[in-house]
C-alpha cells in the first residue's frame, strides 16, 4: 500500500561515514548496531525501528532527525531550544540522501523530551507580537490549548491531529509512549490520512498495534545486526499474543503461584 519510488521519499537512505569516526571504542559507536552500522534504506512511506531497549534505535532515529536538521530535543525545524544536551554526536557522521521532493512540513517527537518542546511552545507564544497580529499563534496550531493544560497523552494527540499537516516528514521516537490503546488506533488513521497526503513516517516503536500499519517496513535491530522482519516475526507481537491466548498459564509461569 505504501510503496513507493525511492526517489520520491524525502529521506532515501542514511549512510555512516564510517572513515571519519574517530573511535568505534566510544558511545554511540561502541553501541552493536552502529558498530557494524553501514546504510538503511527506505522504500516505503512507513518504517518502524523495532527491538529491545538499549539496541540503539533511538539513538539512531535521533541522529537521522538531527542529520536531517531538527532539534535533537524535538520540534520543527525551526525550534532552536536547548534544556539539556543529551544526544550523541551521531549525526554529524551520518549522510542523509534525499529524494527529488521536498517536504513542506515535518516534527520530529521524542516522547522523552515533548515536555521541553511544550514549555518552548509556551515561551514562543509568551513573545508580544506586532500590533493586530493575533496571540498565541504557535500554540493555534496545536489545537489552541495550551499543551501543558492537557494530559501528556491529549497533548501528543494533538500534535498528530493538528500541528502534522501533510506533504510532510515525521520522526517519531515511541509515540505510544503516552498513548492509550485506542489512542494508537486512532494515531494510525492519522498516519494513514497523513500517507495519503504524501507524507513519510520514520518511527521507532514497542507498539505492535502501530507495527500493523498496512504496507509499512519493520526494522528489527538486533546485536549487531538491521534486518527487516514481518509483524509476526517480532517479539513485540508474539510475546503480546502468546500473553493474551493464555494469560493464566503465562501469569503462573512468571510469578510462580499454583
Amino acid at each position: 500500500m505504501y510503496a513507493m519510488d525511492n526517489a520520491m521519499l524525502y529521506i532515501r537512505q542514511a549512510e555512516l561515514l564510517r572513515e571519519r569516526v574517530p573511535s568505534f571504542q566510544a558511545y554511540p559507536f561502541d553501541l552493536p548496531v552502529i558498530r557494524s552500522f553501514n546504510r538503511l534504506a527506505f522504500q516505503k512511506r512507513v518504517t518502524f525501528l523495532v527491538g529491545e531497549n538499549g539496541t540503539g534505535k533511538s539513538t539512531l532515529l535521533e541522529g537521522i532527525a538531527a542529520a536531517w536538521g531538527f532539534n535533537p530535543e524535538g520540534g520543527t525545524l525551526n525550534f532552536s531550544f536547548n534544556t539539556r544536551s543529551s544526544h550523541s554526536s551521531l549525526h554529524e557522521y551520518l549522510r542523509i540522501s534525499k529524494g527529488v521532493r521536498r517536504p513542506k512540513d515535518g516534527f520530529f517527537l521524542r516522547a522523552e523530551s515533548y515536555y521541553n518542546v511544550a514549555s518552548y511552545i509556551e515561551q514562543l507564544d509568551e513573545i508580544p507580537g506586532e500590533p493586530g497580529v493575533q496571540s498565541n499563534m504557535i500554540k493555534n496550531s496545536y489545537g489552541g490549548k495550551s499543551l501543558h493544560e492537557q494530559s501528556h497523552g491529549e497533548s501528543f494527540f494533538a500534535a498528530f491531529v493538528h500541528r502534522f499537516g501533510g506533504q510532510g516528514l515525521y520522526i517519531l521516537d515511541e509515540p505510544e509512549a503516552a498513548l492509550s490503546p485506542l489512542r494508537q488506533m486512532s494515531l494510525l488513521v492519522r498516519m494513514h490520512e497523513l500517507v495519503k497526503q504524501h507524507s513519510q513516517f520514520i518511527i521507532a516503536t514497542h507498539s505492535p498495534i502501530l507495527m500493523s500499519c498496512p504496507g509499512s517496513e519493520i526494522f528489527l535491530l538486533e546485536g549487531e545486526a538491521i534486518r527487516p522482519v514481518s509483524l509476526e516475526e517480532t517479539e513485540h507481537y508474539t510475546v503480546t499474543k502468546a500473553f493474551m491466548n493464555d494469560r493464566g498459564g503465562m501469569l503462573r509461569e512468571l510469578l510462580g503461584d499454583d
